[in-house]
């Protein structure tokens, strides 16, 4: 009986691990999304404004 409910308290345990360890990633991967947005956007700025004065 112990071993059993030490089985499933391990088996719950890796479970979890690996589930947070997939959210994780997730949200670094949403992170890495959002500054790469932002730098884009930042980039498309900076160069329409340049191409404007040029003109």
């Amino acid at each position: 009986m112990l071993l059993r409910v030490l089985g499933f308290l391990l088996v719950a345990w890796l479970v979890l691990s690996l589930v947070g360890a997939v959210l994780a990633v997730v949200e670094g991967l949403f992170w890495l999304l959002a500054v790469g947005v932002l730098l884009f956007l930042g980039t498309a700025a900076y160069g329409r404004r340049k191409r404007d004065h040029r003109v």
